[in-house]
C-alpha cells in the first residue's frame, strides 16, 4: 500500500455535506487514517466568490498514481463539479498532494502538488495532521515556522 495526501475543497452548496460525500466516495479505494480539522479559507485567484471549506486526508492505497488521479477526478465528475473558470467555484476538488515520497511528472500529473507549499489552505491541515512529514527532503515543521498565505481558519459547526 502506498501512504497518500489528498486536499478536499468545496464552496458551492452544502459544504460539509460535499466534503462528507468526497470522503465517502474516497474510502472505496483509500483506506483513511487521518483527517483534518475544516479550515475556511478565502478563495486564490478569483475573488469574487465564496469562501472554501477546505480538508486534508492522510490515507493509504493500493491504487498507483494515475489511477488515483482517474478516481479522485471521478468523484469530481459524479459530485457535478462543472470547470468554469480558473480557481473558480466548485461543488468539489480532490487534489493528490504527495503519494508516498515520489516525485512524479507526466503531462497529466505532477506530485507533489506544484503549488502546494504556497498554500495555507493545504499546508495548515497537512501540518495539522502530519507534523512529522518531510516534503522533497524538506521539514514542513520548518516549512511552517515563517509561513504566509491567504486567510484561513477553523471552520466552526454550525
Amino acid at each position: 500500500m502506498s501512504r497518500i495526501y489528498l486536499s478536499i475543497g468545496t464552496n458551492l452548496g452544502e459544504k460539509e455535506k460535499n466534503i462528507e460525500h468526497a470522503l465517502q466516495l474516497l474510502s472505496n479505494e483509500i483506506k483513511i487514517r487521518k483527517t483534518s480539522s475544516l479550515y475556511e479559507t478565502e478563495p486564490v485567484g478569483f475573488k469574487d466568490q465564496p469562501w472554501f471549506l477546505n480538508m486534508v486526508l492522510k490515507g493509504d492505497t493500493d491504487l498507483p498514481p494515475e489511477e488515483l488521479l482517474r478516481f479522485t477526478k471521478g468523484i469530481e465528475s459524479e459530485m457535478k463539479r462543472v470547470k468554469t473558470i480558473i480557481n473558480g467555484p466548485r461543488i468539489i476538488d480532490v487534489d493528490m498532494l504527495l503519494y508516498d515520497d515520489e516525485e512524479i511528472e507526466t503531462e497529466e500529473l505532477t506530485v507533489p502538488h506544484p503549488r502546494m507549499l504556497q498554500r495555507a489552505f493545504v499546508m495548515i491541515p497537512l501540518y495539522e495532521i502530519s507534523p512529522e512529514l518531510t516534503i522533497c527532503g524538506n521539514s514542513i515543521k520548518e516549512m511552517m515556522k515563517d509561513f504566509k498565505g491567504e486567510k484561513v481558519q477553523k471552520h466552526i459547526n454550525a
